[in-house]
């Protein structure tokens, strides 16, 4: 097994095992990586690379949208519901407009639910460790 595929199933096992709070966090840190990342290739002029990035924000949203579990805490759950609604709408906006005038608002919304998951994340490992 070269290097490469053995850092690829470290990281596979590594996703698989993991708690889901830690991969709620992840994902929110990919669609802020690929929003900054469209961001850069706007500046560039490359259109393609773009929409690709937004599109590869907009399947992780996506997947946050499906994953809520309506029947823990349904208001919560709507809440974050329409929190993803407006990050897609943006997005969306986006990708027709070819503008990224929307992007900063969707990106503030990911960094601001990033932080609240991050903080129950350490709050539960805290919880955990006594």
């Amino acid at each position: 097994m070269d290097a490469r595929s053995a850092a690829l199933a470290y990281r596979e096992s590594s996703l698989e095992n993991a708690p889901p709070i830690k991969i709620v966090r992840l994902m929110y840190e990919g669609a802020i990586r690929f929003l900054d990342r469209a961001v850069a290739a706007h500046g560039e002029g490359a259109d393609n690379r773009t929409t690709h990035w937004l599109a590869r924000a907009d399947a992780i949203i996506a997947e946050l949208r499906c994953s809520l579990d309506r029947s823990h805490d349904a208001q919560l759950c709507e809440q974050l519901d329409q929190l993803y609604v407006f990050v897609q709408d943006q997005i969306a906006r986006s990708i027709v407009e070819k503008q990224l005038s929307t992007i900063p608002d969707a990106r503030s919304v990911l960094v601001k639910l990033l932080d609240g998951w991050s903080q129950i994340e350490l709050a539960t490992a805290a919880t955990e460790s006594t």
